[in-house]
């Protein structure tokens, strides 16, 4: 993920928890907030319950790159946290997560999501 689709800065994660609809499941907790951007942008939050900081990192990285495939609606700032059960998670059990807590979220790009949830 480039620069401007990371939440980077601890103002923009504010707003987001601030702001934004909750959504969760056993794995994860999201946070969805509109932005006055074209671009949605994604934050990871992994706390230190969920592990030490190699298994904190894999997870972000899982997400990371779950993220990315799945894709968002423009216009948002997305923060993903993880809960303590993601650290035993394998990368599709963690992807399957995200993708049904973006689509109850709403924030589904308009086309060719579907199909892409559909061939994994």
């Amino acid at each position: 993920m480039g620069k401007e689709t990371r939440l980077r800065h601890r103002k923009d994660f504010a707003a987001a928890y601030r702001t934004g609809r909750v959504q969760s499941n056993q794995l994860l907790v999201l946070r969805v907030a509109p932005n006055a951007r074209d671009v949605t942008r994604f934050g990871f939050v992994t706390g230190k319950v969920v592990g030490a900081a190699v298994v904190r990192n894999t997870v972000k990285r899982r997400l990371r790159e779950a993220a990315r495939e799945i894709g968002a609606a423009p216009g948002l700032d997305i923060v993903i946290g993880a809960r303590k059960p993601a650290a035993a998670a394998g990368y599709q059990a963690l992807r399957q997560a995200l993708y049904a807590l973006i689509k109850r979220a709403g924030a589904l790009p308009a086309t060719g999501s579907e199909r892409r949830q559909e061939n994994s």
